[in-house]
């Protein structure tokens, strides 16, 4: 089932309902095109179609192995734009059970992943920096830009999760870690703030090098 606006299409392969409720939620209200399948034979033929400007999928559906994982790694270790071509990026979700032997694979692999439950904001800062490897968005997404710095960051995330809840009648979901598990100190949100900083000046150093043709 697809929702919202073709400017930005993200497939979401899941059977978790918990999941596909809460991913719904999430990024279904910054006005993307979402296709969701609970089956992991439909994702290879919607990859085919070239409309998904990136893919979510549970580890526990693609595997380790098999031609889907094999796949979705091609992609995900191809660089993002091939000529006047740009290539799907992919985000495996990987639930608690299945971390302690697909984590290992997906950090040898350099693959991008995010365990369950997860912080939401680490989950929105991935989310933002695939689409923002092959142009599908030219600035990070709101909610990341919203809960940057200082008390603003913990109370932007004490809202989040509060705001996901009340959508799940009052239920937190299975999806995201709970307050207390994402809360930072002054020295952690310093750090933070010290590396997007530096990240900032790598992307603005990268944008001015293609303008001159030295990218």
């Amino acid at each position: 089932m697809a929702l919202g606006t073709p400017k930005v299409g993200i497939l979401i392969v899941d059977d978790d309902r918990d999941s596909q409720a809460a991913l719904r939620e999430l990024l279904g209200s910054e006005g993307w095109r979402l296709g969701i399948t609970s089956v992991a034979s439909e994702a290879l033929p919607e990859l085919a179609t070239g409309e998904w400007s990136l893919v979510i999928i549970n580890v526990a559906m693609s595997g380790l192995d098999g031609p889907l994982y094999d796949t979705l790694k091609e992609l995900a270790q191809a660089p993002p734009v091939e000529g006047d071509s740009k290539r799907a990026r992919v985000l495996f979700l990987v639930p608690e059970l299945a971390g302690p032997t697909a984590q290992p694979v997906l950090e040898r692999e350099r693959l991008p992943y995010a365990l369950k439950p997860f912080h939401l904001h680490d989950f929105l800062e991935k989310v933002s920096d695939l689409l923002m490897e092959t142009s599908a968005i030219t600035d990070p997404i709101r909610r990341v830009k919203q809960l940057h710095g200082g008390a603003g960051l913990r109370d932007g995330r004490r809202a989040e999760r509060e705001r996901m809840g009340a959508h799940s009648g009052g239920r937190s979901t299975n999806m995201f870690a709970s307050r207390t598990d994402y809360e930072m100190t002054e020295e952690e949100i310093a750090e933070y703030e010290r590396q997007e900083q530096e990240q900032e000046q790598v992307r603005k150093k990268k944008k001015q090098l293609g303008e001159f043709g030295l990218g």
